[in-house]
């Protein structure tokens, strides 16, 4: 709605004796308010530009600068698009037991699914490519651990050594939930801490709680999507020790459950590539935030 101030009233109409009067007077005044404007360079009612950086909103109620182009020049992040499209035709090896610290575990699953097909690796590789871009652009190295280059995995222990290996700033893995209808919601899982076997997620526990933190404040204030209304105590925060990308990962990295598939009010949004960039923006919001701290 346009507004255009509170005085709308028409002006009352002047003699015309006192017109040139008037005028006459207005010209000197009009001459001055030039000369004060080319002497600023500026219009005399439009204020200088404050330079101070902008600013947005993050979770806790602080603030953190906004990310500019080439902001993260020099950083590492690694994507993890959780599970892979051909993984049900493999169920041989991806049955195949790994090390993940506390214990032995499937190399991965098949994911997820909508009811109507729509599967969860389907989803978390779309999702991984419009989060790479925005990273990009903002100047980082970006991973992927498998671009649907693999017609398999790969397994959670080379995931997380892929990120390892390329030294990340940050590494986050991106899945969908398949939980009950009337479940929805998202949540970010976090690692705990975990000194056994080949795991030791100690050194990473602390910073990987800050970007558990940031990613959930930037994905909810995206999206809109709620915190998780069954996991996590409504906080949209889970720690878990059994889970081989993180008790593996010397890196800071966190798991978010984006949404749940089962879920019809989810599945609207899971299924929408429009909102699908909201989630991206939203995560890769998170991630700047993180590594502009770190």
């Amino acid at each position: 709605m346009s507004y255009e101030g509170p005085e709308d009233e028409a002006p009352q109409p002047r003699s015309r004796r006192a017109l040139p009067l008037t005028f006459a007077a207005l010209v000197p005044v009009a001459l001055l308010g030039w000369l004060v404007y080319s002497a600023l360079g500026e219009e005399p009612d439009r204020p200088a530009a404050a330079a101070t950086p902008s600013v947005s909103a993050a979770p806790g109620g602080t603030s953190s600068p906004s990310p500019s182009a080439g902001s993260l020049a020099g950083k590492v992040v690694v994507i993890d698009p959780g599970h892979n499209t051909g993984n049900f035709r493999h169920t041989a090896e991806i049955n195949k037991q790994v090390d993940i610290g506390t214990g032995k575990k499937e190399c991965d699953t098949t994911g997820t699914a909508t009811n109507a097909g729509y599967a969860e690796a389907e989803f978390t590789l779309d999702l991984a490519h419009r989060l790479r871009a925005l990273l990009e652009k903002q100047g980082a190295t970006v991973e992927l651990t498998h671009d649907g280059d693999r017609e398999w995995g790969p397994c959670v222990d080379e995931r997380a050594r892929i990120g390892n290996t390329a030294h990340a700033d940050a590494a986050i893995s991106l899945h969908a939930d398949g939980s009950a209808e009337g479940n929805r919601g998202f949540h970010v899982i976090m690692p705990g801490a975990v000194h056994a076997g080949a795991a030791d997620s100690r050194p990473i526990v602390a910073p990987s709680r800050k970007l558990g933190a940031r990613v959930a404040g930037g994905y909810r204030r995206t999206t809109g999507e709620p915190f998780s209304n069954y996991l996590g105590d409504g906080t949209g925060m889970v720690t878990r020790t059994d889970l081989g990308g993180l008790n593996l990962s010397t890196v800071p990295k966190v798991f978010i459950e984006c949404g749940n598939m089962r879920d019809k009010s989810d599945v609207a949004l899971l299924t929408s590539g429009p909102w699908r960039q909201k989630a991206a923006q939203g995560i890769s919001e998170g991630i700047v935030s993180f590594l502009h701290e770190s």
